[in-house]
């Protein structure tokens, strides 16, 4: 997804998605690609969904 779709969401800036994202990547758990003047971000791998998946699993109990 792109910034401006994850931070429509989120209900967030763009800067502060932007920001958020910065620090997931350099956690190695979402990469990127540059379109122009817009980045898309997804998941590293199946690992990481898998990670997520389970504690929203275990945040819902």
């Amino acid at each position: 997804m792109c910034v401006c779709d994850l931070s429509m969401i989120l209900n967030i800036s763009q800067s502060a998605t932007s920001h958020q994202l910065k620090t997931l990547r350099q956690a190695d758990l979402v990469k990127f690609r540059k379109a122009g003047k817009s980045a898309f971000y997804s998941l590293k791998d199946e690992h990481v969904k898998q990670i997520i998946n389970t504690g929203l699993t275990h945040i819902k109990e």
